[in-house]
């Protein structure tokens, strides 16, 4: 089934998720090179940094993604988009709550952590995504069969 939230016949919600799940997995690279002592304090401000671009680029991917959550029609496709669409919002509250946190944290551990758990959520949501698309064929074209 095509994406209803398309251009040119490709499904946006995909080309915006890219960006919030580099900025956050990068943000606890950053996290991980201040805290081991590889880096300057300058890595703490740019983790913080790309962890708010990430918030902001995953609201953005939400709309598009939520337009094709209510076009699916199958019960079971549609039960995995709601749990995608629930875990990718518990890890923006998660994000959310680190930047809150980090605005006056003198310690980097708690935020971490944050960071850690919130990439977590991210893979298991995106592991979510990928069985609806590869397994379900969701915001896939149908290709006319290939004559053999």
């Amino acid at each position: 089934m095509a994406s209803p939230a398309s251009v040119g016949r490709h499904p946006i919600h995909p080309i915006l998720v890219a960006f919030p799940i580099g900025l956050w997995i990068f943000s606890l690279v950053c996290d991980l090179v201040f805290v081991f002592g590889w880096g300057g304090p300058v890595w703490k401000d740019v983790a913080f940094y790309t962890m708010a671009g990430g918030t902001v680029g995953a609201l953005l991917a939400a709309v598009p993604g939520l337009i094709d959550l209510l076009s699916l029609s199958d019960p079971r496709v549609k039960r995995l988009g709601v749990w995608h669409m629930s875990i990718n919002l518990a890890a923006v509250a998660v994000f959310v709550v680190d930047l809150w946190i980090r605005r006056g944290a003198r310690e980097a551990g708690a935020p971490v952590l944050l960071s850690v758990l919130g990439v977590i959520l991210i893979f298991i949501s995106g592991w979510l995504g990928g069985e609806m698309v590869y397994v379900h064929g969701v915001a896939v074209e149908p290709q006319p069969p290939s004559r053999g």
